[in-house]
């Protein structure tokens, strides 16, 4: 059984004790402080977590979350480094495996990579395995849904996969697993991507989706 949610969990906890609480994130509007109380809440609260994916409940996810913002910023560390209590859907057997190994993976990278000194960090090979796995529904969903252009999405091996509209210009970026799972997220300015088309189209995605200096 792989621990790369749980390796990403240990790593992300680190990176938020050395950024301390008011540090900058890649997340619009928080702070460290902001980071490390949603994660508390999304595994604690379930009651008020809804509102991360229902629009309608944010409002009183916000609340929730700004009531532990409100807590010690070493403890809401510790309380996510102790990982999900008993009761917690992510307690469940292969839950956080599965749930968490991309979510952990993004939040590490939003600490690290919010200054403007950052570096794309070498990610063990079977944790790039695990991230190219989840890749193809990451991009359908997120990428591919917001796209105005067809996505070729490439490894260095040439390995690839393509998402959005069928029979539009077409981009194609390359890197590492990792740098692509972040571009679909929507990070993609703060990734070491490599990305081709014609100049309308490379135009046309950058106004949805941000990409690397070229």
């Amino acid at each position: 059984m792989s621990n790369h949610a749980l390796a990403e969990r240990h790593r992300l906890a680190e990176l938020l004790t050395a950024a301390g609480p008011d540090a900058p994130t890649l997340c619009a509007g928080w702070t460290t402080r902001d980071l490390a109380a949603h994660l508390v809440i999304r595994e604690r609260r379930p009651d008020a977590a809804a509102g991360i994916r229902v629009g309608a409940l944010a409002g009183r996810t916000k609340r929730v979350q700004d009531q532990y913002a409100a807590r010690p910023y070493e403890e809401l560390v510790r309380l996510f480094r102790a990982g999900p209590p008993l009761l917690s859907p992510f307690a469940l057997p292969g839950a956080d495996e599965v749930a968490n190994t991309v979510e952990y993976f993004v939040h590490a990278e939003d600490v690290l990579r919010a200054g403007d000194d950052w570096s794309a960090r070498s990610v063990p090979p079977g944790r790039a395995e695990a991230l190219w796995r989840r890749l193809p529904m990451i991009a359908r969903l997120e990428a591919g849904r917001r796209s105005p252009v067809r996505l070729t999405l490439s490894r260095p091996d040439g390995r690839s996969l393509t998402v959005g509209p069928a029979g539009s210009p077409s981009v194609h970026l390359t890197g590492e697993p990792g740098e692509l799972v972040l571009f679909a997220y929507g990070r993609g300015a703060r990734t070491a991507l490599t990305v081709d088309g014609a100049p309308d189209a490379v135009e046309a995605l950058q106004h949805v989706l941000p990409l690397p200096a070229r």
